[in-house]
């Protein structure tokens, strides 16, 4: 019997065995006490944090304990792992080993004839004792062991050159008939396995490693009984050669998320017993071969994130056993019309997505398909709504966002809709209001289009929720404080970019389950006091930016203790930002900017060491930047973990206005247009991590600090209309990323320090500043100049007039690099944009106070 993943932790050298065997007959004999006591000193080794071994105690016979069994003769079940004379059968699978190696003395159990290491999950090399193992049968070392003939490691280092050596000496790998090499590091496809002599081996199965060349003739000699082939998820390259043929009873073909180019070779058609052929996310290119229509017994085909062409061929409709047809992301484009289908009985599931297909269903047409999910964003399938949809009464999931409708959603769409799970049907201009209506999906994506009337009636059963930018307006309250048939399951809610207005309800207690709130981008007015979100204890997320909510922060979200993200900026809030948002020691975002907010940043912020985004510009703050922004451990750091940000995406669900995979590239502080005086703290260039800087127009005075050049991640930095003086320090060469950057209107002096960096720049970064001299100003430094700038250039005239050559050389390519490197759009006369290739508002709103406004 195996226990439940990430359950137990061993300490030190005591390794789990939780299903111990020889025989499993049971009897009514009792168990030696010595071997009792023994078990009981080892379940007081282990955190058993789920109580599977709650049936272990002293009071009870040891025989009768869940997970022993024994033999029914004897009643032996030897106190030491090395002592079980008679185990068969070991199972350490499901448990939290978290890297540990598999122990060596596993290899001097010589009973065994089944070893269970599924998800322990161990890490390091297979240890060459386990060779000794000769009466093993199935050793599974990663994956479930139900065949007699398996050998499965996943997330395991493999020396295939040395550890296939210890398999011969098993006796065990030439009639192996399933071999699993998954997640193991493996950088190279060694020849080891092309010399073994597999006689039986039909699964083959090498998924998830680091192969990255093109695929070997030898690994279609294995065997010619192989059935599966998976070599998905590596960085394979160039073509699939024709000796795939040679595996002519193929029946599963997987090499999906590879680098595999040109065309779909026409002889795929010839593996006649193929029933998976799954070639997705490559670089193919041309059209689909037609002799894939005579694959007969193809189920699954799977050709999707390719750059296929052409026109469809006629021959897929031949494929009458087909389940699954997934094309889309490619640049197919032909009209899809009721011949294409005509033989495709068996159809459930239907992915074409992102071509350019025409659809050309007549309305009142009956596929011959009863459709499980349906995909068909990105084709054109308007501009009237497709009414052969209703004969679809088996579909679970339907997307046909951005299809070119433009029509009206009737009666008979809601109430066939109610059945589905899943309905996305953004960027289309779909109207209608919704009063009366029962939305029943666990997930529901009606944005982007022209919806009105927002008096639908919720089933619990709602997940999310997203009717952004459509035509709704007036108050929420009839809509949020509708009276549910039961206790609401919705996470994520977003009514953005509408025209709702009045103030927020008082209802929010009837939605305990929100996580993620966007209301942002509408009218709403009123006190902040009266905003009782913050009884929303499990919220990650709010936005409600660009309203006209007055009053001070509402204090009810300090118990909002999760809170991630929050987004207040553009409304009419004033008062001082008070000391407990330091209490949210969640935040990674904290928008607060185009306020009425006065007085001082609180040192409390600075407690919050996971902030990535801190933006209060456009307010009226004053007093000095706090020396403690250096406590934002993350923006400190270079490399941030994948999942960090998880929390404030929600699932694979993007809402309008969610940081969705951005927060963990996006490190900013944007404290511009505010009232900030005394000088720039130098803890801000322990920022290592810090990509955006605009402390512009304000009040600041002294020097930029030396190390500034140790910020190597910037890529934009405004300090511009302050009172800012000295030299422009030479570390800044250093940050050679920076896209923009922005020194114009303080008392810099001397030369501008020479640099293929600096010198890159417009004129337009320095300009207002009287005492400032050389490139790319056209105002030439003097020999007082020159003195002014000696700790910055050391140079003779000789040596500086030769830099600037070599300089001047690299200007274009630097003007070049940045230009294309960077989806960034910026004016430096005006205002500078930052046009971040994310569906975002707050960036494409709001981004054009990240760097302020120049004096004109």
């Amino acid at each position: 019997m195996a226990i439940s993943r990430a359950m137990i932790v061993l300490p030190l050298f005591c390794f789990l065995f939780y299903t111990i065997s020889t025989l499993s007959q049971p009897n009514t004999l009792l168990c030696y006490q010595t071997e009792k006591h023994a078990l009981l000193s080892f379940k007081r080794a282990l955190y058993d944090l789920a109580h599977r071994l709650s049936s272990w105690s002293a009071q009870e016979d040891c025989c009768a304990w869940n997970g022993v069994y024994y033999h029914n003769i004897t009643g032996r079940v030897s106190p030491a792992l090395l002592q079980l004379e008679f185990l068969n059968y070991l199972d350490l699978s499901f448990n939290d080993f978290e890297g540990t190696p598999i122990p060596s003395f596993l290899g001097s159990t010589q009973t065994l004839t089944r070893l269970d290491l599924f998800y322990g999950p161990f890490g390091g090399l297979i240890p060459p004792q386990l060779g000794n193992l000769s009466n093993l049968h199935s050793p599974g070392l990663g994956g479930y062991s139900s065949y007699e003939s398996q050998l499965y490691v996943e997330n395991l280092e493999v020396d295939l050159h040395r550890e296939v050596h210890w398999l011969e000496s098993t006796s065990m790998l030439s009639s192996l008939s399933e071999l699993y090499l998954i997640e193991c590091k493996l950088d190279n496809m060694s020849p080891s396995l092309g010399y073994v002599n597999f006689t039986s081996l039909t699964t083959l199965d090498l998924a998830r490693n680091h192969f990255n060349y093109e695929i070997p003739n030898w690994l279609f000699n294995l065997s010619t009984s192989l059935l599966d082939l998976d070599l998905s998820y590596n960085s394979l390259k160039g073509h699939i050669p024709s000796t795939v043929l040679e595996l002519r009873y193929l029946y599963v073909l997987h090499l999906s998320y590879n680098q595999l180019t040109g065309q779909i070779p026409e002889y795929l058609g010839q593996l006649k017993h193929l029933e998976l052929l799954s070639l997705g996310d490559n670089s193919f290119d041309g059209p689909i071969p037609s002799s894939l229509g005579n694959l007969s017994s193809l189920i699954s085909l799977y050709l999707c994130g390719n750059r296929l062409n052409g026109t469809r061929p006629s021959s897929l409709g031949l494929l009458s056993n087909l389940l699954i047809l997934y094309i889309g992301n490619n640049s197919l484009a032909y009209t899809i019309l009721e011949v294409h289908f005509h033989r495709l009985s068996k159809l459930k599931y239907l992915y074409v997505s992102s071509t350019a297909l025409i659809s050309k269903v007549k309305s009142n047409r009956v596929p011959p398909f009863q459709l499980e999910y349906l995909s068909m964003s990105s084709c054109q399938m308007g501009p009237n709504f497709p009414t052969w949809l209703q004969t679809q009464t088996s579909l679970q999931g339907l997307d046909i966002s951005n299809s070119g409708i433009v029509d009206k959603a009737l009666t008979w769409f809601w109430k066939w809709a109610s059945h589905l799970e899943h309905i996305d049907l953004p960027d289309n201009q779909i109207s209608g209001d919704l009063s009366g209506f029962w939305l029943n999906n666990t997930s529901i994506y009606l944005n982007s289009n022209c919806f009105t009337d927002l008096s639908p009636a919720l089933s619990p059963n709602v997940i999310v929720l997203n009717m952004a930018n459509n035509s709704f307006s007036g108050p929420i309250s009839h809509f949020l404080c509708q009276k549910l048939n039961g206790r609401s399951k919705l996470e994520a809610l977003d009514l953005s970019n509408n025209d709702l207005s009045g103030e927020l309800p008082l209802c929010w207690k009837s939605w305990q389950s929100l996580t993620h709130v966007n209301l942002g981008n509408n009218n709403f007015s009123g006190p902040s006091r009266c905003i009782t979100i913050g009884s929303l204890f499990s919220l990650k997320a709010l936005h409600l930016q660009n309203n006209g909510l007055s009053g001070s922060i509402p204090s009810s979200l300090r118990d909002c203790t999760s809170l991630g993200l929050l987004d207040l900026s553009g409304n009419k809030l004033l008062g001082n930002i008070p000391n407990w948002i330091g209490e949210l020691t969640d935040l990674k975002a904290l928008c607060l900017r185009s306020n009425k907010f006065i007085g001082e940043i609180p040192s409390q912020i600075c407690q919050l060491s996971s902030l990535t985004v801190l933006d209060v510009s456009d307010t009226e703050l004053s007093g000095i930047i706090p020396r403690c922004l250096n406590n934002f451990s993350l923006m400190a750091t270079i490399d941030t973990p994948d999942d960090l940000f998880t929390d404030l995406e929600y699932s694979s669900y993007e809402l309008e206005g969610l940081y969705k995979g951005i927060l963990k590239y996006v490190r900013m502080v944007v404290l511009s247009s505010n009232n900030f005086s005394g000088s720039i703290p130098t803890e801000l260039s322990q920022l290592f991590g810090l990509r955006f800087l605009n402390v512009s127009q304000n009040h600041l005075m002294g020097r930029i600090p030396e190390k500034i050049g140790r910020m190597t991640s910037l890529l934009s930095l405004d300090l511009s209309t302050n009172h800012l003086s000295g030299e422009i320090p030479q570390s800044l060469a250093n940050l050679t990323f920076l896209n923009l950057l922005n020194l114009s209107y303080n008392q810099f002096r001397g030369r501008i320090p020479l640099s293929t960096q600096l010198q890159s720049f417009d004129a337009f970064s320095y300009i207002g500043n009287a005492q400032l001299c050389g490139a790319p100003l056209t105002k030439n430094c003097t020999e007082d100049d020159e003195s002014q700038g000696m700790d910055t250039i050391d140079e003779n005239e000789e040596g500086s007039e030769m830099r600037w050559f070599y300089i001047s050389m690299g200007l274009g390519f630097i003007k070049n690099w940045r230009y294309a490197s960077f989806q960034f759009l910026y004016d430096v006369r005006d205002w500078v944009y930052v046009a971040v290739a994310i569906r975002l508002n707050w960036f494409r709103d709001n981004l054009r106070m990240l760097l302020g406004k120049q004096k004109d």
